[in-house]
């Protein structure tokens, strides 16, 4: 039996209550056999998602995007832009971008090497005093970044993945610096974490004894495992499930994303598709969660919204100054 829950244009939710088991054939959850099963799917693609435009309120929230040049960087460059914000002309980049002088979304954009970056940090931050920083930049990058932010103290919203984290919360809390810190900025995949989150701290050890196998696609260039599917984990281990990160299945070859994880051809380069299996100790009993993204609209929009609502903590001096997606949603006036 299936249930399809649509809402126009945007995201599709299936509940299946079906028969199968085992990773086989195209995309690993589709084969299966014999066994009793449950799955909840969503299924995101966001390239004909209709651009929402924010009325001017928003045009005096100046935001500098590090990365530009980067397929996130780009997004969310154009994402603000429909926003009504404003898009400071300086950006951070490699060292081989620098000096180049770009055109994103309208707005064109200098981009400076890493050696620059403090002093022109510091100008543009004395300049746009109520500027907010956005971070798409790459895992090694996260902890020195995020250092500077916090030395020049402008507040920043992180959707890099990777680095050490644990440094990176310390750095922002032992400056009182304002930040919100997410690995994953889709507003619909956070308020499945939520609800994760919710399920492994109200029902410990609910699948105790359950076997756990874990696949995740992205496009090629992304060598680390995803930091969604490793909350996700995290949660399933609450609920009594042994699991390492290091048995997640990560699909990186563009023949098999497509062939085995059918990821469309055309989402070869921008895609996030995880699945998550469980299997009781009696292989009877079989439960299913996935999510697949197509695009990087989804987290852009998440992050135009991260943006304004950090912007709305540091005007009102709020006491909290760390924050998650999850402290977005909860806000409850995304756009």
């Amino acid at each position: 039996m299936i249930t399809v829950l649509k809402v126009p244009g945007t995201v599709n939710l299936q509940v299946n209550s079906r028969r199968f088991s085992g990773f086989k054939g195209k995309n690993p959850s589709y084969q299966k056999m014999g066994k009793s099963c449950f799955s909840v799917s969503a299924v995101i693609s966001t390239e004909n998602v209709d651009k929402l435009v924010v009325q001017p309120k928003n045009v005096a929230i100046p935001v500098m995007v590090n990365s530009c040049m980067g397929k996130m960087g780009k997004s969310v460059i154009e994402a603000a832009v429909n926003a009504g914000l404003h898009i400071v002309p300086v950006s951070f980049g490699a060292a081989e971008e620098s000096g180049q002088s770009v055109q994103i979304g309208g707005k064109e954009i200098q981009v400076h090497s890493q050696s620059e970056r403090e002093d022109i940090l510091a100008s543009t931050y004395e300049k746009y005093p109520n500027l907010v920083v956005v971070d798409y930049t790459v895992p090694t990058a996260v902890n020195d970044n995020a250092e500077l932010y916090c030395k020049v103290g402008v507040p920043f919203v992180i959707g890099t993945t990777g680095g050490d984290r644990e440094r990176l919360y310390k750095t922002v809390e032992d400056t009182n610096n304002y930040a919100v810190i997410s690995p994953q900025m889709g507003k619909q995949v956070v308020a499945f974490l939520a609800a994760m989150e919710i399920m492994a701290e109200q029902f410990p050890g609910a699948f105790t004894g359950y076997s756990l196998q874990v696949m995740e696609s992205h496009q090629s260039n992304k060598k680390d495992a995803s930091g969604t599917a490793k909350a996700v984990i995290s949660c399933f281990q609450k609920l009594g499930v042994n699991f390492d990160l290091d048995q997640i299945q990560l699909v990186r070859d563009p023949q098999q994303q497509v062939e085995m994880v059918g990821v469309p051809e055309e989402h070869l380069s921008g895609h996030a598709f995880h699945l998550y299996h469980l299997t009781s100790p009696d292989q009877t009993v079989s439960f299913e969660f996935q999510h697949n993204v197509c695009g990087r609209s989804i987290y852009a929009e998440g992050t135009v919204d991260a943006v304004l609502f950090l912007a709305k903590k540091v005007q009102s001096k709020a006491t909290k100054r760390i924050y998650n997606m999850i402290d977005v949603l909860r806000e409850g006036n995304m756009r």
